[in-house]
Order: C-alpha cells, then structure tokens, then sequence
C-alpha cells in the first residue's frame, strides 16, 4: 500500500431486516486513520452496506486511489457489475422491477466516478482486523439509534 491509497473497511449491521441499523467505516491513508459511524431507528442491512461506503467515500476531499474492502457481496457486486446494466436500462433490474435502493446506488455512482476505486470482498466475522473494526463501529451505529 503506498502512502497516497486512501484504504476502507466497511460494514453494516441491522438487528431486525427492517430494523435498527448502522454504518462504520474505518479510513487509513499513510498515517492518519478516521472511524465513522452512524444509524437509522428503521432501515435494512443492504442499505447499511451502502451507507458505510457512500460515507467514507463522502469524505475524500479530493481525488484519491481508493481500496475498499467489504463483506458485502451485494455492495461489492452492485457497484462492479450489476450497476452498469441497471442504468442502461434506466434503473430497472433484469426482470423490470425498479433496482432497490436506487437512491444509494446513485450517490455511490456519483462518488466512485470521483475516485481510482478498486473493490475487494472480504470473508465477514473471520477475523480480519478491518472488517471486525468497520463491524464493531457499525454496531456502534445500531446503539446510537436504540438509545
């Protein structure tokens, strides 16, 4: 990693799917780290997954070589392959259905053009020191919102 990849982990986590849910994201570039987190009282997971990219990237003032890993194949997959077909077919999935989330995917659309973003899944709850981070602050965002 050189100093100048901005890397992030990100997690959600939802107690109930609808439920209370929340977003982490740790950020490290060089020698600086940021933890992020927050919540919502009545979302789901996916838009968790979501929310704890869009917000670490939110954060980029300018344009960066971004690694970001995510135990979320729905982001990792949305974002790499799917979204390409879901805009040329003015956000509509395979079948005709409106894509879910569109709102998030847009804004993640719009965030990764700003950027040299590579995608990398990770195994969730393994033990990779990132990803249980970006968890732990995740569920950090569920408490906030439970209080």
């Amino acid at each position: 990693m050189s100093s100048e990849q901005v890397v992030i982990y990100t997690d959600g986590a939802c107690k109930g799917n609808p439920g209370a849910g929340g977003w982490g994201a740790w950020l490290r570039w060089g020698e600086h780290e940021r933890e992020l987190f927050g919540g919502d009282p009545h979302t789901t997971n996916n838009r968790m997954e979501l929310t704890a990219v869009i917000e670490a990237l939110a954060l980029l003032k300018r344009r960066s070589a971004v690694a970001i890993y995510t135990d979320s194949e729905y982001v990792k997959n949305g974002i790499s392959r799917w979204i390409h077909a879901w805009k040329s077919r003015g956000w509509l999935t395979a079948d005709r259905k409106p894509v879910k989330n569109e709102d998030l995917w847009q804004r993640l659309d719009e965030l990764v053009a700003g950027h040299d973003v590579q995608w990398h899944w990770v195994r969730g709850h393994t033990g990779d020191p990132g990803n249980e981070r970006a968890d732990r602050l995740a569920n950090q965002g569920v408490q906030q919102v439970r209080k």
